[in-house]
């Protein structure tokens, strides 16, 4: 079944900026059958800004200088 393509909003791109993959696949669902170029951009910038933020966050993990595995605990 073919649909007939209809421009959308630009708009739809702050789902996956603002929450990520989940927001990408939402946006990709509503999407799909009226504008397939925006649905498939939209899930890949949800997965890009995945996969940034788990690199930020390696980063921000390994630059914390004193995060051993004993934490000085004693009880």
């Amino acid at each position: 079944m073919s649909y007939p393509e209809k421009p959308r909003s630009n708009a739809w791109f702050l789902l996956p900026i603002l929450f990520g993959v989940i927001g990408g696949v939402i946006a990709f669902f509503i999407l799909r059958h009226d504008d397939p170029r925006k649905a498939k951009n939209c899930l890949y910038l949800g997965l890009a800004f995945m996969v940034i933020g788990i690199i930020f966050n390696i980063f921000i993990a390994s630059s914390i200088p004193g995060l051993d595995s004993g934490f000085d605990v004693n009880i």
